[in-house]
């Protein structure tokens, strides 16, 4: 695929985690960010990002009603969202928003329900690359020095860090690739971490689009304090922090 024009894609937004390292009875998609729940920001970044004509929410479905009644009205407005149902671990969870998008020849945007501080043209970025060359995500470079550690917790080796990036959400995929990677790779894709890895397994080009430190995966009380501290610093504008 190779537009000169962005197109229109579908975003898949996955947050069917039971976030066991918050420490919280609330799923941390649900727990609050700047009087708002993280994920109704994550909705409304999407929902404010031109080149995305519909969202495919993933869930408990236990939780159905309380998104319709709390989630969705504090973030998507404008663009049409559907809930799917989450699957027992990720990967099963995001083919069950393929599945339901069906977007045969279109870009789809697979996501983490908790990065809300992703930006707008950033998802656009990911659509731009995706497609030009099939599938681009958003990464930073790695800073630290790493460290290969054995069970006993002494190092085994330091890890040259020139070329190596720390992988993000959003990843855009052309739809029939990320389904084809998922639908032949699912069986044996233990310790995957992400969608662009199994697009790299069969052998296709994934682009890197340079991400932002801002943009944190919300896991941990320290990750929701961070996020805190970003929203109340003008590090982002009130137009990006959704406010």
């Amino acid at each position: 695929m190779n537009n000169s024009k962005t197109p229109n894609a579908t975003a898949i937004i996955v947050a069917a985690g039971k976030g066991v390292r918050m420490q919280s009875d609330t799923r941390k998609q649900y727990m609050t960010l700047g009087a708002r729940p993280v994920l109704s920001r994550t909705l409304q970044a999407f929902d404010r990002c031109p080149v995305i004509r519909k969202i495919y929410l993933v869930i408990p479905e236990a939780d159905f009603q309380f998104c319709r009644d709390t989630i969705l009205p504090q973030g998507a407005s404008a663009t049409p969202v559907q809930l799917v149902s989450g699957g027992a671990e990720r990967k099963d969870s995001v083919y069950n928003g393929l599945l339901a998008a069906d977007g045969r020849n279109e870009i789809v945007v697979i996501h983490d329900g908790v990065r809300p501080l992703i930006r707008p043209d950033q998802i656009e970025a990911c659509v731009t690359a995706a497609a030009e060359t099939g599938a681009g995500i958003l990464a930073i470079p790695v800073k630290d020095t790493l460290k290969r550690v054995q069970a006993d917790s002494v190092i085994e080796a330091t890890v040259r860090r020139e070329s190596l990036w720390a992988a993000q959400t959003p990843q855009a995929f052309e739809y029939d690739l990320i389904l084809e990677a998922h639908q032949t790779q699912r069986d044996h894709a233990d310790g995957i971490t992400d969608d662009a890895q199994l697009v790299e397994r069969m052998g296709r080009p994934v682009t890197i689009i340079p991400g932002s430190d801002l943009n944190l995966k919300i896991t941990t009380p320290e990750d929701l304090a961070l996020a805190e501290a970003i929203l109340s610093s003008g590090l982002i504008g009130e137009a990006d922090s959704w406010g």
